[in-house]
């Protein structure tokens, strides 16, 4: 049985801070971000898109964290970059208020992400050409959409 999860990390009232990756790559319509679809099961945007990542443990390292969120959600490992953007949210559903700081990453040695289904049901290449699907899917109000796009416009200048 699938029961709606997140992660165990206690927030109420809290200051969470995450990082996450626009890892790219180039194709055939220019670089293109990968992002996953986040698990039904999960209580905090089940089925929306996101740039893959996750909270940062204390005493971690932002590029650590990422790195740890990435191997445990998707088995890949990465080459972290540049800070692309960062942002902040209200988490309703654990009522934290987090910290999202994107940076920029590619795969590293050819890994390919291998689906962990407790977090994600599949993940998808996105460019300036098919971003509407993440639109479509995530809605009008997705506080991530924008820095997707401003890190696809970076990527192709």
């Amino acid at each position: 049985m699938n029961t709606p999860q997140d992660s165990a990390t206690l927030a109420e009232g809290q200051q969470v801070i995450t990082a996450c990756a626009a890892i790219y790559r180039e194709g055939s319509n220019g670089h293109e971000v990968m992002v996953a679809r986040r698990a039904l099961t999960k209580k905090f945007l089940p089925g929306k898109f996101e740039l893959p990542g996750g909270h940062i443990e204390f005493g971690e390292t932002l590029v650590d964290g990422l790195r740890r969120e990435l191997k445990e959600e998707l088995a890949i490992d990465i080459i972290v970059g540049d800070v692309v953007d960062a942002f902040t949210y209200v988490n309703k559903i654990k009522r934290s208020h987090s910290v999202e700081i994107i940076f920029f990453a590619q795969l590293a040695g050819g890994c390919l992400p291998k689906i962990n289904p407790t977090d994600h049901s599949e993940v998808i290449w996105v460019n300036r050409n098919n971003l509407d699907v993440i639109k479509t899917e995530n809605g009008a109000n997705d506080q991530e959409f924008p820095f997707i796009v401003r890190a696809l416009d970076l990527l192709n200048r």
